[in-house]
């Protein structure tokens, strides 16, 4: 699985990307501990250049301090320079996580954007991204605005046509570029709060925002309500008078407290993420205890109702189950091994799926994205190591998911996953198993999608965590051909039946799994098992002893993603051409 993922203005100001990060968090599952052990070296970054007007938060998960964020704004010729960086550190499954941001946009005298720079280091290695704007509209663009009505409104110097956007992506030493159209010249969230203060701050007021999200890099649509001015007392800072701001986005709402000159000195998050303008020593003492462990994990379980336990998920044949919370006309929600009658999910074992009228639309699972390089020479290379002496589709698909699995060293990572910068590292949980296998198989012809969702975890209370995995086409001749749910990071080919999805796509698609987190009740109304299932007997003082391995698995087993090695017995996995 991954530690994996936004919002306009949750780290601060870059929401977007502090989300991110807290989906993947989500996706780590069963938290050993979860605490922030700070230190000069750890935190170790250069924050020389912010002076004595910057502007420090404190990043809070349900009240425990986890980070922060420093900020300014330098004037420079024809507008301003706006900085931010941002530093998140956590032990989570037993290994030390941090996290370091970093987001510069150039805007011009009115703060209409014109680039920007932005990066997320885990430890590893950066992934950055920089974007450049290029505005279509035969008139030279000095600002974005709101819109009532979904289209942006037209005010003097503004633009209200379409822009271009030129992207350079920086992964593993290598760099490429695409050229993306938007609808409107877009809004970084860096200057969002600058430009709501240029007048735009009445109380009473709605508008429609398109806010540019370099995490997902989209343009994502944002409802703005304006309330009445508040006191905001902070602690070591005198009161303030702000704005109450209300955000939506894709069904997150963050709450900001804004002052007439554009300052936020305070922002409260879903899923209980809150930024608090600090003094910079205290924003930069970080102290988080084992309590954040088990909201963490609270937050990332489904525990269903069910009368019937399961022992072992690869013994389900078949589940009924009905989710409240949930967006039920979701088109990801049918197809392949899942489907959706009424208001009940059926789930059936991937080993029985035939293959039916072939997917017009796969060619298009064969194509690099940003994050996803399958045109990259050393994926390809790995790809074809990989699945040597593999005759056949699913006997390379197979392959592959068996490789994957063992590349990867199974630790949490803090980080957006780039296919090219895994199979550098060789580290990570369910996102970076993911990408990487993606990536691999479109690189050899073989059509493959992200599938974000569910999955059933046994041990401690046995629950449904946040987990992603791939899905690879499975051609059957002239015509014929089926969608196979994967999970290289559990080693599992098919996937199990536990496996329920929920959204497939990139990071722009999951995020709107995020409102769903902490509040998805589930009940299973149906279970049926392998006929040769043996249940797991606990407690019997008459079994048989059991003589242990002479050899024990390395240290390293227990840092792994959710139960691949943990919950899941060390037999577990399968040799090639065996199920699972």
């Amino acid at each position: 699985m991954t530690i994996f993922r936004p919002l306009p203005r949750s780290i601060t100001r870059p929401v977007s990307a502090l989300f991110v990060i807290l989906w993947v968090v989500s996706m780590v599952v069963l938290v050993k501990r979860s605490y922030v052990d700070t230190s000069a070296a750890n935190l170790a970054t250069d924050l020389a250049r912010y002076g004595s007007s910057a502007e420090w938060r404190g990043v809070y998960y349900r009240g425990e301090k986890i980070g922060f964020t420093v900020s300014q704004t330098v004037p420079r010729d024809g507008g301003f320079e706006l900085q931010e960086d941002g530093r998140l550190q956590m032990a989570l499954l037993g290994a030390t996580t941090a996290a370091a941001l970093h987001t510069s946009a150039r805007v011009d005298s009115n703060f209409a954007l014109q680039s920007f720079d932005f990066s997320l280091d885990p430890g590893t290695g950066a992934i950055a991204v920089r974007g450049r704007v290029e505005p279509l509209d035969a008139r030279r663009s000095t600002g974005t605005g709101p819109s009532e009505s979904g289209r942006p409104l037209g005010t003097a110097g503004e633009v209200n046509g379409r822009a271009r956007l030129v992207i350079a992506i920086t992964s593993a030493g290598a760099t490429r570029t695409e050229t993306r159209g938007l609808d409107q010249v877009p809004v970084l969230s860096q200057n969002f709060s600058r430009l709501l203060a240029g007048g735009r701050l009445k109380s009473g007021s709605q508008q429609r925002w398109a806010i540019f999200d370099p995490a997902t890099l989209r343009n994502q649509p944002v409802l703005v309500e304006v309330g009445n001015r508040e006191i905001v007392r902070n602690v070591g800072e005198r009161p303030i008078p702000a704005f109450r701001v209300d955000m939506e986005y894709q069904g997150l709402r963050t709450t900001s407290w804004i002052t007439d000159t554009g300052d936020v000195v305070r922002e409260e998050s879903p899923l209980g993420m809150i930024t608090v303008r600090e003094s910079a020593d205290r924003a930069q003492t970080l102290a988080v205890p084992g309590r954040v462990q088990s909201d963490l994990l609270e937050a990332a379980a489904v525990v269903p109702s069910m009368r019937q336990h399961i022992d072992e998920p690869r013994d389900v044949r078949l589940m009924r189950l009905e989710l409240d919370g949930a967006d039920l006309h979701n088109p990801d929600l049918q197809g392949g091994a899942q489907t959706l009658h009424g208001s009940t999910i059926e789930l059936t074992d991937p080993q029985t799926l035939k293959p039916g009228p072939s997917d017009r639309d796969v060619d298009a699972y064969l194509k690099p994205e940003p994050l996803i390089e399958s045109d990259a020479p050393e994926i390809r290379a790995e790809a074809e190591k990989a699945i040597a002496g593999a005759q056949g589709t699913r006997a390379r698909a197979e392959k592959l998911t068996r490789y994957v699995n063992a590349l990867l060293d199974k630790k949490p990572t803090v980080s957006l996953p780039s296919a090219r910068e895994v199979l550098r590292t060789k580290v990570g949980d369910c996102n970076e198993h993911t990408a990487l296998y993606v990536a691999m198989a479109r690189s050899i012809g073989i059509p493959a999608r992200i599938a974000v969702g569910l999955t059933y975890v046994r041990g401690i209370r046995g629950a449904f965590y946040y987990h992603a995995w791939p899905e690879v086409y499975i051609d059957d001749g002239p015509e014929r051909g089926m969608w196979l749910p994967v999970d290289p990071t559990l080693n599992e080919f098919p996937a199990d039946a536990t496996h329920l999805r929920l959204a497939r796509g990139g990071l722009d698609k999951q995020m709107a799994i995020l409102p769903l987190i902490g509040h998805l009740k589930m009940r299973v109304t149906d279970l049926q098992l392998d006929a040769k299932a043996t249940p797991i007997l606990v407690g019997q003082s008459d079994l048989t002893p059991i003589t242990a391995p002479a050899a024990t698995a390395p240290a390293s087993a227990a840092n792994c993603c959710w139960f691949n090695r943990v919950f899941k017995p060390a037999g577990a996995a399968t040799a090639p051409g065996t199920n699972r």
